[in-house]
């Protein structure tokens, strides 16, 4: 291993020359990430193949051209994210400069996930750049043909002593959270969340943690289950289930359950005419060990109604959906990150509340809802709380640039995508410019403080509410255009103003 102490020190002392502050080297940063998705698409796409058996079409549509275009969005919108942001202000402050800047942090380390390698690699520093930082890149050493990619990729096309990508395991990784880091950006597992979190913690660096759960999907009576199961199949076949936003378990009436798996059969039939174990469409697990913990599962409860074969030499699971299977079962207590889908009958919407809400891995990433019924789904959004929600689709979303992507407690914490991810990796600092002229002004909060000193600057202060009890800031704009001409009446010796607030 490296001597990561002096690595990080070299960056540190590269970033506290300004140069990533530069507007341009960023620009010139995200350009040359452009470039290197472009010139690469080809060989990205057979790691990808190679880690997990992507199509293109897959590594395409979920990983290469979806950070793609949030890059495109990132350069077309950089010069106006830069700028400083104008706030309001009070009479207080009326003659003065308020605004907010957006800092970088500084040296920041970002821990990339397996199961998406490129997107979830590549969409934070995408951000991390936008905002000026320095970028030690951890990619994950299971989709360990893209790790070496990115590895040998990075110093052809960025700023070597600005930006980094060091490969490795355990070791390498206990190694890299023993420095102090400005900011660190995980996506992964809660038990290694955890492990990042204490580590932060050391040295109070500020963390993104990208995690998962239990994502559920509720299914109201009325629905076109051949859509539903259109939809709800598509996001779990994708990438074999191993996404943190796939449909972990559905919920819906014992009805409904056996209407769905008639629609769930003929789907997978139109999906994969020749099965699913022949397709050059359908995703392997990424490794042995991932392997048998989800082919264990496929026991953990109900009974098989689709599915349920499996190949050891081809880490292959079949698309398998349980039924009747209860909220007791082993297989609902963890995360399943496969593609064995349980169907769990409840009454209706209220028992489906109430066990998001009792769940024991807290808050899910995401929350899925299909109904005809909009007092159902609202019902539903308020009764209950998850990273993100689509309604009558899955993943949706997600790919939406001006919605953050993030989790709510055990799910993880911050949000990205777009510019939330800009604003992830900046330090909102607020400023005030004022001049040193009117120091009459200020003679009100100096001692000795007199009554009339009181008075002036309780009238100053005083806000009040409006009838919906928000804050009115009415009375300041009437008096705002008159401040600077009676600050110094109001501070002249014998003023019929002083008299006034003197009474």
């Amino acid at each position: 291993m490296a001597n990561y102490s002096e690595v990080v020190t070299s960056m540190r002392s590269v970033f506290r020359t300004g140069r990533t502050k530069n507007v341009e080297w960023r620009r010139s940063q995200l350009m040359a990430l452009l470039k290197l998705l472009d010139d690469n698409r080809e060989r990205l796409s057979d790691a990808l193949k190679k880690d997990l058996n992507k199509s293109r079409f897959e590594s395409c549509l979920m990983e290469v051209d979806f950070v793609r275009n949030d890059l495109i969005n990132t350069l077309n919108n950089l010069t106006e994210w830069v700028k400083p942001e104008k706030v309001k202000k009070g009479l207080i402050n009326m003659m003065d400069k308020v605004y907010i800047r957006r800092e970088p942090f500084g040296v920041v380390m970002i821990m990339g996930a397996w199961n998406y390698p490129v997107q979830l690699t590549v969409a934070p520093m995408i951000g991390a750049l936008a905002a000026g930082n320095c970028i030690m890149m951890k990619p994950s050493e299971i989709s360990e043909n893209v790790a070496a990619l990115l590895e040998e990729l990075f110093p052809k096309y960025f700023d070597t002593e600005c930006i980094k990508c060091v490969c490795g395991g355990i070791p390498e990784t206990t190694a890299l959270l023993k420095e102090k880091w400005d900011y660190i950006f995980y996506t992964g597992n809660s038990m290694v969340g955890k492990i990042v979190m204490k580590a932060a913690a050391e040295y109070l660096t500020p963390v993104t943690l990208e995690l998962g759960g239990k994502s559920p999907v509720y299914i109201d009576q009325g629905c076109d289950l051949g859509i539903v199961s259109n939809r709800v199949l598509w996001g779990k076949v994708m990438n074999a289930g191993q996404t943190c936003i796939a449909p972990d378990y559905i919920m819906c009436s014992k009805e409904t359950q056996d209407a769905l798996v008639e629609k769930m059969k003929a789907t997978l039939g139109e999906f994969y005419p020749d099965g699913p174990a022949k397709s050059p469409d359908y995703c392997r697990l990424v490794s042995d060990r991932h392997y048998q913990r989800v082919k264990k599962m496929i026991g953990g409860g109900g009974k098989v109604a689709l599915g349920g074969d499996s190949d050891d030499s081809q880490r292959y699971i079949a698309p398998t959906v349980l039924t009747d299977v209860t909220f007791s079962d082993p297989i609902m207590q963890d995360e399943i990150f496969g593609p064995v889908l349980p169907i769990v009958p409840v009454k209706n919407e209220d028992e489906a509340i109430a066990h998001i809400n009792e769940g024991s891995d807290g808050y899910p990433l995401a929350l899925y809802i299909f109904s005809n019924d909009q007092k159902i789904v609202q019902k539903i959004l308020e009764g209950t709380n998850s990273g993100g929600c689509t309604v009558n689709d899955l993943f949706m979303h997600c790919g939406i640039p001006t919605l953050p992507f993030g989790g709510v407690g055990n799910s993880g914490m911050g949000g990205y995508h777009g510019k939330f991810t800009f604003d992830t990796f900046s330090h909102k600092r607020g400023c005030m410019e004022r001049g040193l002229k009117m120091e009459s002004v200020n003679n009100m909060r100096y001692p000795p403080f007199t009554k009339k000193k009181e008075n002036t600057a309780a009238w100053i202060m005083k806000k009040k509410l409006k009838s919906n009890g928000s804050m009115s800031l009415i009375p300041y704009f009437i008096f705002g255009t008159l401040f600077a001409v009676i600050l110094k009446v109001i501070f002249a010796p014998e003023t019929p103003v002083m008299n006034f607030f003197s009474r």
